[in-house]
């Protein structure tokens, strides 16, 4: 006889509490096998897919996908252990199931990308026939057309829609857009979270009722919670905790941009900018130590930590993320960009796990991306400093005492003044213009 269990939402690790069902991958019926995936969960830091430690039979599911369960609620259940089916048909299921193996026992793992012991596969779903608790018997079959009958039309199958990110999927199925019939901005015809709002857009009837304005509401509410809820409580923190400053200082790029122009003149794996100033900083922290620490508010003592792993601002679909770059200081360029390019793509994509997401001692942000010159940017708590980069522009300069169009970038520091003075996050700031100004002074610190 077979024996249900209850599958639980396990703890995700890093502090997180709860988790919001994205995508379930299974249905009532299917057979799971240990360390299959069975639902998609969106946490506070990462989208991640939750394996099963049984195998079995699910007989029952808990929570609607867009539902946010807390840790330790129940996900599924499954019957584990041989189950005879009854009814004519036993003898055909019966050998059908002599490929699969049962599987009585949990493999003791969590969730991918927290230490599973092997890469959870995608395994195809396969229905199985279960014996009802109660005795009733199983439903019946469809009766047979009658012999006038008109066939029944078959939808033409329809091919895979090229959509990556479960929360486009989602924002689709809630809209009642079909995917299928739209063309992907995207690389390779990818469908994009833009796509399915132009879509939303085109579907507005401009009727008069359409255009007439709305009487005067509330507004529209968006719950503060996933990737948007933790951004904001961790700034929210930020701003409660860490008395900031902010210093600032207008660099020529000229020559760091005709550096890099020669690196990658060479035939070597092209260097990326942000690659070169995540060298300037783990050079300046070396020189300015106090900036790559923390504050521990019960000891009232500051951290000071022995390397550098450096965070960067990713914008995504799903909001921003901060990637960290591990060991950042012990990085050539070409390793830092290789290292910069793998986690952009994984946060675009909504594959970065927690561990890559966590343990930051100190931030670049280049928001010169946006276009704009300069920001006062909010530390990342609970680290001591962000070094935030505008665009770099054409300007009039003073260059060797004569007027020039040179290229020009705004650089920021924010700094928590319990760890320094402003004197220190001077030095750390000019220092790291200096670099930009001449990257030759890199040469005399590594």
């Amino acid at each position: 006889m077979a024996q249900v269990l209850e599958f639980k939402l396990p703890d995700l690790g890093e502090g997180l509490t709860e988790a919001e069902i994205v995508r379930w991958l299974v249905v009532v019926g299917d057979v799971v096998a240990v360390d299959q995936p069975v639902v998609e969960v969106e946490t506070a830091k990462a989208m991640v897919e939750v394996p099963c430690p049984y195998g079995g039979v699910v007989t029952a599911r808990f929570g609607e996908e867009g539902t946010e369960l807390p840790v330790g609620a129940p996900l599924i259940t499954v019957a584990v252990g041989s189950q005879d089916p009854v009814g004519p048909a036993g003898d055909s299921d019966r050998a059908a199931r002599t490929d699969r193996t049962d599987h009585t026992e949990g493999s003791g793992n969590v969730l991918v990308g927290y230490g599973t012991q092997a890469p959870a596969r995608r395994r195809r779903r396969v229905r199985a026939q279960i014996t009802v608790a109660n005795g009733a018997a199983p439903a019946a079959p469809a009766p047979a057309p009658a012999p006038n009958a008109p066939a029944p039309q078959t939808p033409a199958p329809q091919g895979p829609v090229p959509v990556i990110s479960p929360l486009v999927r989602k924002l689709a199925r809630d809209n009642g857009v079909d995917l299928h019939a739209l063309r992907g901005s995207g690389p390779d015809g990818l469908i994009l979270r833009a796509d399915v709002e132009a879509a939303l857009r085109v579907e507005v009837p401009a009727t008069v009722e359409a255009l007439t304005p709305a009487a005067p509401s509330e507004g529209t509410r968006i719950p503060l919670k996933g990737v948007r809820g933790a951004v904001a409580e961790k700034l929210s923190r930020s701003r409660r905790e860490i008395p900031d400053a902010t210093c600032w200082v207008d660099a020529d790029a000229t020559e760091l941009l005709r550096a890099r122009t020669a690196m990658n003149a060479t035939g070597a794996p092209k260097i990326s900018l942000v690659a070169l100033l995540a060298r300037i900083c783990a050079a300046a922290l070396a020189r300015f130590p106090e900036l790559n620490s923390y504050v521990d508010t019960e000891a009232r003592e500051v951290v000071r930590l022995p390397g550098v792993h450096l965070g960067f601002a990713a914008q995504t679909e799903r909001g921003l993320v901060v990637p960290v770059v591990r060991d950042a200081h012990t990085r050539d360029a070409e390793s830092l960009t290789a290292e910069f390019a793998r986690l952009t793509e994984a946060a675009r994509a909504g594959r970065l796990t927690p561990g890559e997401l966590t343990g930051g001692t100190f931030t670049l942000n280049n928001y010169g991306v946006f276009g704009v010159d300069g920001s006062t940017p909010i530390i990342n708590h609970p680290e001591a400093a962000m070094l935030g980069v505008g665009r770099i522009v054409p300007k009039p300069w003073v260059h060797e005492g004569e007027l020039a169009v040179r290229q020009v970038v705004q650089l920021s520091l924010t700094f928590d003044h319990r760890v320094c003075d402003g004197a220190t996050a001077g030095g750390f700031l000019r220092y790291v213009a200096d670099c930009v100004e001449q990257p030759a002074v890199l040469l005399r610190t590594v």
